[in-house]
């Protein structure tokens, strides 16, 4: 245990002690995977996925959530080019498309001759995000544990109103995120390892939140942490505290995502 937790923070004193099992470890192994085989998913392991993102908990029980497996490759290629040519995508056995699916309660409410005002709300979207992302974290925690590998693709959302028209997405429905699902293609010794994350005093907060648990000295420290863990890969990569802030400082670094609101109402979501 001692050993998987110095890999996710970079130094032991990070955590305090904490009890151990089997699925913590799991966990404590997640890496992102962007270099896949060229080979498809054993038979019933995709749907051996979907039943565990199903079997997470979902709002109220209206089940709103679903998932587009693409292994289709020109149309993995296109969506590696639309979600900011990332080869990856094309690379996995298969890529799934969460989507926030309120289709079926809008079938059934027009069955019944009833209208549904909550489609009007932003909650509806936010909740429609937060369902397909608990979903899609069961599934990842599926796939690692058959030995697969994962990653999230944010960058579906770049041009979302493409990817609604290429994967056929109906009125009342969204892509959320994209993740892709494969077999590593790198050795042990050669695969993403273990990203540094920030300290557990960081971030956990007791009852109330403590702006001091976080510092302009505790951002410099985090920083030493994830250079040695760049510099350990050969890699050049800028601060991570430099990182955060390009990624939220301008509209650019959005990629197309500043459009979210109008193509959502397109869906018929209202956000109001």
């Amino acid at each position: 245990m001692s050993e998987s937790l110095a890999r996710r923070y970079g130094d032991i004193a990070a955590v305090p002690a904490i009890p151990s099992n089997d699925h913590l470890e799991l966990l404590l192994s997640h890496r992102s995977v962007r270099a896949y085989a060229n080979r498809p998913l054993a038979e019933g392991l995709l749907e051996a996925l979907v039943v565990a993102a199903q079997s997470a908990a979902n709002s109220s029980n209206i089940q709103i959530t679903s998932v587009v497996a693409v292994d289709d490759p020109a149309l993995k290629t296109r969506l590696a080019e639309l979600s900011g040519h990332q080869p990856y995508i094309a690379q996995a056995s298969v890529f799934l498309v969460w989507v926030a699916d309120y289709r079926r309660a809008v079938g059934i409410a027009q069955e019944q001759g009833q209208a549904l005002a909550h489609l009007d709300y932003l909650e509806v979207a936010l909740n429609g995000f937060s369902n397909a992302s608990i979903a899609a974290q069961n599934a990842a925690v599926a796939a690692e544990s058959f030995g697969l590998g994962t990653v999230y693709i944010g960058g579906l959302r770049n041009h979302m109103d493409e990817v609604i028209a290429l994967l056929g997405l109906p009125q009342h429905t969204f892509p959320t995120f994209g993740m892709c699902v494969g077999y590593p293609a790198r050795t042990d010794d050669q695969a993403e390892r273990v990203k540094p994350r920030l300290p557990v005093r960081h971030v956990l907060h007791r009852n109330r939140y403590d702006e001091a648990a976080f510092s302009a000295a505790d951002a410099e420290a985090f920083d030493a942490t994830i250079r040695q863990f760049y510099q350990a890969q050969d890699l050049e990569k800028p601060a991570w505290s430099r990182q955060v802030i390009e990624r939220l400082r301008t509209v650019e670094s959005l990629h197309g995502r500043h459009r979210l609101k109008e193509i959502l109402a397109g869906q018929g979501f209202g956000l109001a």
